[in-house]
């Protein structure tokens, strides 16, 4: 007890996160988080920040197929037909963010990070990446990171979530 324990962030992605925190608070704007790959930290990120209560209203994490379905209501045959990995899938996330919760804006995230699970339509480094504000239209970006290692896709990830974050704010 007593030892400070810094954050799992560095101070500049920290700083571009509460500014994205700010912006959605000055608006008065909720934010929600969907994420397979990425494993929570779009939402660790962003709750790093005091006073992050007022903005995000929850996250999920949905790495197994059931729990898309689940808890996102996820259609089955979307993963089916499509894999978890596609713009279909990630933009049913970010809808399904939306429609389980109470927040605004939403962003999901869905990929294979590795070192395995790649395959030549599918490689490690592909992400697919939604976001989703009530009342628009949902819109999903395809990112190619490359093998970058599992932490550094992870970490690219969810640099572009709070890019793509940012643009829904406003």
């Amino acid at each position: 007890m007593g030892r400070r324990v810094s954050g799992p962030f560095d101070d500049a992605l920290v700083a571009r996160a509460a500014a994205l925190l700010e912006k959605a608070r000055a608006r008065g704007l909720k934010i929600a988080t969907a994420e397979s790959c990425t494993g929570g930290l779009v939402a660790a990120l962003l709750t790093e920040i005091p006073g992050s209560s007022a903005v995000v209203e929850r996250g999920f994490v949905v790495y197994s197929n059931e729990a898309k379905q689940d808890m996102l209501g996820v259609p089955a045959p979307t993963i089916g037909a499509h894999g978890a990995v596609s713009a279909q899938t990630a933009a049913a996330m970010a809808a399904g963010a939306l429609a389980h919760s109470r927040a605004d804006v939403a962003v999901a995230i869905t990929g294979v990070a590795g070192p395995g699970g790649g395959s030549p339509e599918k490689p490690v480094g592909l992400v697919m990446i939604a976001s989703a504000r009530r009342g628009e239209d949902v819109r999903t970006q395809e990112m190619r990171y490359g093998d970058l290692g599992r932490a550094g896709i992870r970490r690219a990830a969810v640099e572009t979530a709070l890019e793509l974050l940012a643009q829904r704010i406003g």
